[in-house]
């Protein structure tokens, strides 16, 4: 039984190959495996954690109350079952090195160039949000310092955290990930202690688990209030499906993917639900203030300024190490796309460090809009929502993506769905809540103007691709990448057909 196994049917796609040994002349290049598991299972973390939580966590507690809770355990139930679908699709064929290339395999061509710019764009917005974090953590410490300078300087120091090599990058997101989880755990135990000494706030409110529902109860801005808690919550999320972009670079990747996508909920029990009961048990929702980071105010509150100041260091490392992050993945969906010839040539080359540091160049251009956005907004956190909210629902797409990739996938290649030893739970089923999860998630950010605003600009960005996209099928390269894509449906066809007679 034949099978075309080329990532979206195309010959020369982006493989990572193990750093050493000789590279064959004329060969497309390769990113080296130079990611071990402790990498990966730090940049599983370091990109779930963010400033979605740290900065973003302020405002939502605002618009829903202690229900907060539910809604970062529904969203992170929900999203694992997402990164256990793009599981088992990267390990069912390890030619795929992301999940842009399985869904141009599966989906077709057209699937691989909107989900890899897609994906690129995401970053960008999602980066532009965290250099805007991260010039309100620097007002910290210099107040009167006009806030596009630590954007600008944060971009600077990102291009050379990037520009080194592939393991530079795993060991400084290795380390910011540390810091944010050594911050989340000090402030789990601190609130604990705050509770178990009776301590009380400046307004006399002692910290009491019982903060957590005697003002109003568990959803205390009722149905509408909860369901606003989800429009910045998505962001907080956003980045969890960074693991599926390191799979060109890991080692192992069978055992160590599973490794990182198992440990979610857990993570997501630790580092969201944990944090945010401590900081309403601590803080009443009521008096937790919009633009300003709950887990700075905390230990605020508590008069330990020196520990505040530590805590507002460790949410700039997050912002850091997300777009850090960031730039990392625009960089590598770049190179792809490059190599398929929907991106510029020169996006391919590598530097001697095995590197796409032009492509590197290129995302770090548009991070210099945050400098712009700031100096001329009055206003961060309206800014801050407004492009958390383009990133949401870009990267919703890119999760819907992975999703209908997963449904065709068992649909066309019931044999190896059959062989997985990563299966997804609830298998089709789940696909098909998840979708209609994703469709409630874009109805409830349409009922905020602010957020309504950012969502109704989102679609020319997909108007814009599918123009280009008109352009570049007709060339024959793109051609014959389809006809390679038909063909393949046609054998995966007869072979699910033939699969399914003798295992029936």
């Amino acid at each position: 039984m034949s099978r075309l196994t080329s990532p979206a049917g195309r010959p020369g796609a982006s493989v990572a190959q193990p750093s050493s040994g000789s590279q064959p002349h004329g060969a497309p290049p390769h990113l080296a495996r130079s990611l071990s598991n402790r990498h990966i299972q730090l940049i599983a973390i370091g990109g779930a954690i963010g400033t979605g939580l740290f900065m973003g966590s302020g405002k939502t507690i605002s618009l829903a109350g202690p229900s907060v809770i539910f809604v970062y355990m529904i969203i992170g139930f929900m999203l694992f079952f997402v990164m256990r679908a793009m599981g088992e699709l990267l390990l069912s064929n390890l030619e795929y090195k992301s999940f842009s290339d399985f869904a141009g395999d599966l989906l077709g061509p057209w699937a691989s160039f909107f989900t890899s710019w897609t994906y690129w764009l995401c970053w960008i917005v999602t980066a532009i949000a965290e250099l805007i974090a991260i010039a309100l953590y620097a007002s910290f410490w210099w107040p009167d310092l006009p806030l596009w300078i630590p954007a600008l300087g944060a971009v600077l120091v990102l291009l050379a955290f990037n520009l080194t090599s592939v393991k530079a990058f795993g060991e400084t997101e290795f380390w910011f990930a540390l810091i944010k989880i050594i911050a989340i755990v000090t402030l789990i135990v601190v609130g604990l202690v705050m509770v178990f000494t009776n301590f009380q706030s400046p307004s006399g409110t002692p910290a009491s688990f019982s903060n957590l529902w005697n003002d109003g109860g568990l959803f205390p801005t009722g149905p509408m209030g909860f369901i606003a808690g989800f429009q910045l919550s998505v962001f907080a999320f956003l980045g969890v499906e960074l693991v599926g972009t390191t799979a060109a670079e890991a080692q192992h990747p069978e055992k160590n993917l599973p490794k990182a996508i198992n440990s979610i909920p857990l993570r997501i029990m630790l580092f969201y639900v944990l944090a945010l009961i401590m900081i309403m048990t601590v803080t009443p929702w009521r008096e937790v203030t919009a633009d300003v980071s709950p887990f700075v105010a905390m230990f605020a509150l508590a008069g330990l300024g020196a520990a505040a100041a530590v805590i507002n260091f460790v949410v700039l490392t997050s912002a850091t190490s997300s777009a850090n992050s960031g730039l990392y993945s625009t960089s590598r969906m770049l190179f792809g796309l490059s190599i398929e010839g929907t991106a510029p040539g020169r996006f391919q080359r590598l530097s001697q460090h095995k590197v796409p540091a032009n492509a590197l160049l290129f995302s770090c251009m548009f991070l210099l809009v945050s400098a712009v956005l700031l100096y001329a907004s009055s206003s961060i956190i309206e800014v801050f929502t407004v492009v958390t909210t383009m990133a949401s629902v870009l990267f919703i797409f890119v999760w819907g993506i992975i999703v209908v990739s997963y449904i065709v996938y068992r649909k066309r290649r019931p044999e190896l769905h059959a062989a997985s030893k990563f299966r997804m739970p609830g298998g089709l089923y789940m696909s098909y809540v998840l979708l209609a999860f994703f469709a409630f998630l874009i109805w409830a950010l349409t009922q905020k103007a602010d957020t309504l605003e950012a969502l109704l600009v989102t679609p020319l960005w997909f108007i814009g691709l599918g123009i280009v996209w008109l352009v570049l099928r007709r060339r024959p390269e793109h051609m014959a990448r389809q006809s390679l894509h038909q063909a393949a449906v046609r054998i995966d066809a007869a072979a699910a057909a033939e699969w399914l007679a003798t295992h029936r």
